[in-house]
């Protein structure tokens, strides 16, 4: 056979795996509005710029008739590609084959790749579309699993790892996502669950549907487990690119830099914070005022809104910011914001990414219902990460700073780097109001008009405690500032912090309150 019979040979072959399960099979997954997994893959790398590997590979399974069964490449593409012209790995689970179920051989591609990505340090995306495990495999399809797990936690805190869940997650497939940095999710068509409709509803004999019990909006809104939530899947797609842009390759190195922008006027500082404490505001506001091109790329935007992660760029840089949401809970902090926020920070953290922290809050959520979720150990959460991490900090008090919730906002006593508050910033053990109903109880109770007595007493303590002079007096604020000035004074912070080595004590690793 001539060398051009072999390269005529190979194409043919090439194209009809590349087909899949076939051209029915296709057709059914574009009915139900989805991609194939090739075009998956293309839509999101660089045009042209996806190589794939194992492409030939088959199973070798031979009991209840595997062994008459043809699943080109074992229902799931691997290969490395580019993305802003930066380096990638990526998989994605075929649907058309199989269902996408995962069986040995299947697995062994997707561990390959993710071995590839961990050496390479290379962020590694995996899309998800799967029935689940091959249950004609039987344990070899949970040893898949289990390698894949082991392979999640290794490359945790080296490179960045990418969830897309663009179809059925079941059972243990799940885990593997959860173990990942962040994961995506699109409208109707993702679908997250260790136990389907027909086993809830055999164990509390109700209905149940598939889109109630883990969906996309659940995920995103309830229970945390998605960070990005899209109407679309090339809106998905783009969301995936923008995320890219702003994260290293690996925790060896920082993030690419972009050109300086100056933020929009849209957004003037000085007349976003109300002056009266108890009136409301967007954070996102103050954040697209100090960001370039007043751009912020906000990260799981649906879940705990009290409080607001994501990333923008500050004179090029990316920098990740963490802040209260005033206009939700006043911007307490609670169980899932305390999770979302500590979560966010390691991340930040693991990556040499600066986190900038605004703000604005009045404590922990207090109340029985917070209590007995664990508010203790879920709020204990941001504690540790904020003093865990060692990229520079810096942190702004805009209005309230109460309690516990001052402390636990990357305070001095967490060792911020540098802490800046605007004047009117409210820096105390609880609200004055409250304050003063408990330090001046006897001479309001004793009072002719125990209301104006009252009001005195408030102003008394504002003056005396509830301001950011105290904490300044004491060294626990770097510097009162002007609204006006808090993009430079952190411009400054980060400038002077981006040298910074510092290293705690030798330990195989901390306990967090997991």
């Amino acid at each position: 056979m001539s060398l051009r019979s072999n390269i005529l040979d190979l194409r043919k072959r090439k194209k009809e795996v590349q087909k899949g399960g076939g051209d029915k099979a296709i057709e059914k997954q574009a009915k139900m509005g989805k991609l194939t997994a090739r075009e998956r893959i293309l839509a999101i790398l660089d045009d042209k710029s996806f190589h794939e590997y194992d492409l030939f590979v088959e199973h070798s399974a031979k009991d209840f008739g595997m062994e008459e069964k043809v699943l080109h490449g074992d229902g799931v593409i691997i290969g490395t590609g580019t993305i802003f012209k930066k380096p990638v790995c990526i998989f994605a689970q075929d649907f058309t084959v199989a269902g996408g179920s995962l069986g040995l051989a299947h697995a062994r591609k997707i561990t390959k790749i993710m071995d590839h990505a961990l050496k390479m340090r290379v962020p590694l995306i995996g899309i998800n579309d799967s029935g689940g495990a091959r249950i004609q495999e039987g344990v070899n399809s949970l040893a898949g699993y289990g390698e894949i797990f082991f392979r999640n936690t290794l490359a945790s805190g080296v490179i960045p790892q990418i969830s897309v869940i663009l179809g059925p997650c079941a059972g243990g497939a799940v885990y593997s996502p959860a173990l990942t940095d962040f994961v995506f999710v699109v409208e109707n068509i993702s679908k997250m669950f260790i136990t389907g409709p027909s086993v809830i509803k055999s164990v509390l004999g109700e209905e149940i549907s598939m889109e109630e019990l883990g969906g996309a909006k659940v995920h995103a809104e309830i229970t945390g487990n998605a960070h990005f939530y899209a109407k679309s899947e090339h809106e998905c797609f783009e969301q995936i690119k923008t995320l890219i842009s702003f994260i290293p390759r690996n925790n060896k190195g920082k993030a690419m830099p972009f050109p300086k922008k100056t933020p929009k006027k849209d957004f003037n500082i000085e007349e976003i914070v109300p002056m009266n404490p108890k009136i409301p505001y967007d954070m996102r506001d103050i954040i697209r005022s100090i960001t370039d091109g007043s751009e912020f790329f906000e990260i799981m935007e649906h879940f705990a809104p009290n409080i607001i992660i994501g990333f923008g760029r500050m004179d090029g840089e990316t920098i990740g910011f963490v802040a209260n949401q005033p206009k939700v809970l006043a911007g307490v902090l609670d169980t899932d914001s305390s999770d979302k926020a500590a979560r966010f920070i390691r991340y930040c953290d693991a990556f040499n990414i600066p986190i900038v922290t605004l703000e604005d809050l009045p404590g922990y959520l207090p109340g029985v219902d917070q209590e007995h979720a664990g508010v203790i150990r879920h709020g204990a959460k941001i504690l540790y990460a904020y003093s865990e991490a060692t990229v520079p900090k810096v942190t702004v008090i805009l209005r309230k700073a109460y309690g516990g919730g001052y402390i636990a906002m990357n305070s001095r006593h967490l060792r911020a780097d540098f802490v800046f508050a605007w004047p009117n910033a409210e820096i105390a053990v609880m609200g004055p109001e409250g304050a003063a109903n408990i330090v001046f109880r006897k001479e309001i109770a004793e009072a002719e008009d125990p209301e104006a007595m009252r009001q005195q007493k408030v102003e008394e303590y504002k003056q005396k405690f509830a301001n950011p002079f105290v904490a300044a007096g004491q060294g626990y604020i770097d510097e009162v500032i002007e609204p006006k000035q808090t993009r430079s004074m952190i411009l400054h912070a980060l400038k002077v912090s981006e040298n910074k080595d510092i290293s705690g004590p030798k330990k195989k690793h901390g306990i967090p309150p997991f």
